[in-house]
């Protein structure tokens, strides 16, 4: 019996190694390897800018000022709103900007994706640029993207999305800011070995012949869309210098939920992209996604049970009751965390990483259980923070 939860343990410590430490550093190697470089040239392709919106009147005047403002030719600029069935300031407020090219669809409480879907049939630009209603743009963020489909093999292009920690919000926005800049180095690696996992609602373009409707409106929008243009053979790329920002959920309970919705939906995405794991076809992108997206998401599992087996071990030997204590005291850290979320002393590293790293894997713990249980989430229902855009990169923020 002991043999085998000895076998279990390791195999558990494997997986969790490989998940965090062994995934990067084989994705290290396979970019130097690969090294597959985007062939950039300045261009201005006709753009459509499509912005997807419910209820969200705080923000949205905010963000037409900044894509109007945007260093991107007028005349080669569209602009649409598609509001998925908003019942605020939202309509008055962007029918507003009709004079100045704003196209503005107010369509029927449906899900984000079939908004999308109708605004790109109104869409008349070259290159689709999908971003969120709560996100801004740096001025030559269009010119950054775009400038990669001068390659044709690329067929989509990531941007580089940056979190603001608003000042009233608690630890856990410290945890969302650490987490997405090691997001940012994995997509660095990646699009040097062909194509990012998936792309950022923030921040995302395509080529609009390569635009498909999602075959279902039960998975994450962003990952549905831009996996699909990796499902026709084209490359899917990560541009450092195509900047936006948007604030950290400012409490940690909307991070939950919003974590949950995510990985619930993107969990079916993988599911719907299934084919995108099959590496004879589609190469060292199948690890990419089995890895980033499947294995990262069993961890929670894989927590519970390196510390049942541990503590079933520790009789045995010393060295499962040190590593029995140390998960104890790990989690004892990350629940001083939570208790400490709304005060200086909690914005300490050795609380916040914890707690964020416990707040995530019980996310994903939950969303596999929902998917489990056949729990569809067709609707997106935004918890937004404004953002201030003077406290913003001065020069290059509108």
């Amino acid at each position: 019996m002991s043999t085998t939860l000895e076998v279990s343990f390791w195999l558990a410590v494997f997986m969790l190694v490989y998940s965090y430490g062994g995934f990067s550093i084989l994705l290290f190697f396979a970019s130097k390897v690969l090294n597959r470089r985007v062939a950039r040239q300045d261009i201005t392709p006709k753009v459509s800018v499509i912005v997807a919106a419910f209820n969200e009147e705080h923000g949205i005047a905010e963000k037409l000022e900044n894509v109007l403002a945007l260093d991107y030719p007028n005349d080669k600029l569209q602009i649409l709103v598609a509001s998925d069935g908003s019942d605020d300031a939202t309509s008055q407020i962007a029918v507003s900007f009709a004079g100045r090219g704003v196209t503005y669809l107010d369509l029927p409480r449906r899900g984000k994706i079939f908004a999308l879907n109708d605004a790109v049939q109104e869409s008349t630009g070259e290159i689709l640029v999908f971003s969120d209603a709560n996100t801004l743009f740096n001025r030559d963020a269009l010119q950054m993207l775009v400038r990669n489909f001068a390659d044709s093999t690329v067929g989509g292009v990531c941007g580089n999305q940056e979190h603001t920690a608003l000042e009233n919000g608690d630890n856990s926005s410290n945890g969302e800011h650490l987490y997405w800049n090691y997001d940012k180095w994995l997509k660095e690696m990646e699009s040097l070995t062909g194509s990012i996992v998936s792309a950022d609602g923030a921040i995302y373009a395509i080529r609009r012949d390569l635009y498909r409707m999602p075959p279902q409106t039960d998975v994450t929008d962003d990952f549905a869309i831009s996996t699909g243009v990796i499902e026709q053979g084209y490359r899917l790329v990560f541009e450092t210098e195509a900047l936006a920002h948007e604030t950290a959920t400012a409490k940690a309970s909307n991070e939950f939920s919003r974590k949950v919705r995510i990985m619930n939906r993107g969990l079916r995405g993988v599911m719907m992209r299934r084919k995108l794991l099959n590496p004879f076809k589609h190469g060292f992108y199948s690890v990419i996604l089995f890895s980033h997206k499947v294995v990262r998401r069993l961890v929670p599992f894989m927590l519970i049970w390196l510390l049942a087996s541990s503590a079933a071990l520790s009789a045995s030997h010393v060295f499962f009751q040190i590593v029995s204590a140390f998960q104890v005291a790990f989690y004892i850290l990350a629940y001083l965390g939570y208790l400490l979320r709304n005060t200086e002393l909690g914005r300490a590293k050795v609380f916040y990483v914890p707690f964020f790293y416990c707040l995530a894997n019980a996310a994903a713990f939950v969303a596999i259980m929902k998917l489990l249980r056949g729990k569809r989430i067709e609707f997106w229902q935004p918890h937004r923070e404004r953002l201030d855009s003077q406290k913003l990169v001065e020069s290059k923020i509108v």
